[in-house]
């Protein structure tokens, strides 16, 4: 399945619902980054997650999350917008442990229990829109769970999968997010959160080519798809911006680097591309500082 987003109904209009297939994706950052199971498993939940929420936004608005826990994989970061376009990275890919004690890929360890979630949003006003909550299982789907009730007091279903192959490559990747609306009943809740606990893994059901409307319909009646989106990988990143970012060492220590080394490279966190810069094009740049 084709990396895709769909932005849903259900109950007659009482819930809205958010379903990501990210497998593609997550293999990318995989490849990027040469994670390791652990890692690529974090990251790609997040990812997950980082879709869905970008498909909560509008026009030109974008979000970043950051988790940082106290665990070995240090800070996730990953980066949205309304239109599919989505990038991260974590700080340690190379963090593989033991399966836990479900036989899954250790996330929660990985990432810690304690630390915060932080989601900045842009949009497009003076200044950006902030909120965080504490990590409370560091497995990630339950911490925005949490993240959405207690920051944006939305009650939230989030479900967040990656399923590494032996191989180490991405079999399946994806998630859910299910909110219930004004007008549902006590009932049609309690409806719901059975179906939740019954229900298979979401890369389970990926990985049995399950579309992202049946996922949808097994949990939620008269699911209506408003919208299907492409998700894709794209970096910000470039050769100008990177040499705006020489520019703002200044003088005196782009001297020094290229007194020492001769050259210089950059490497972008997101999307792993060196640029590089030999001794005359550091030369170049430093006469485009002002004295």
């Amino acid at each position: 399945m084709k990396d895709q987003l769909v932005r849903a109904t259900a109950l007659g209009g009482k819930v809205r619902a958010f379903a990501v297939s990210t497998t593609e994706l997550t293999e990318e950052l995989c490849q990027r980054h040469q994670t390791m199971p652990t890692a690529t498993a974090a990251l790609g939940r997040a990812l997950a997650a980082g879709a869905m929420m970008g498909a909560m936004l509008k026009g030109e608005e974008k979000l970043t999350i950051q988790i940082k826990g106290n665990g070995p994989i240090g800070q996730i970061v990953v980066d949205a917008n309304a239109k599919g376009e989505l990038r991260g990275y974590v700080d340690n890919p190379t963090v593989d442990l033991p399966l836990n004690a479900a036989g899954k890929l250790d996330v929660g360890g990985a990432v810690g229990l304690e630390g915060f979630i932080y989601i900045t949003k842009d949009l497009g006003l003076k200044e950006p829109y902030r909120g965080s909550t504490p990590i409370i299982s560091g497995e990630i789907g339950d911490d925005f769970t949490y993240y959405f009730a207690k920051s944006e007091q939305i009650p939230s279903a989030v479900a967040l999968g990656v399923l590494v192959d032996v191989d180490l490559t991405v079999k399946a990747a994806g998630g859910f997010i299910i909110q219930p609306l004004p007008g549902l009943t006590d009932e049609e809740i309690e409806e719901i959160e059975i179906k939740l606990s019954k229900l298979p893994s979401v890369t389970s059901l990926l990985e049995k080519d399950a579309t992202l409307e049946e996922i949808l319909s097994s949990v939620l009646e008269d699911v209506q798809i408003l919208e299907r989106m492409d998700l894709v990988f794209r970096c910000k990143c470039s050769r100008e911006r990177v040499e705006q970012t020489l520019i703002s060492l200044g003088r005196d220590e782009l001297a020094a680097i290229r007194e020492e080394d001769g050259q210089a490279e950059v490497i972008c966190q997101f999307c792993n591309e060196a640029y590089h810069f030999a001794d005359i094009e550091i030369e170049d740049v430093m006469a485009k500082i002002r004295s």
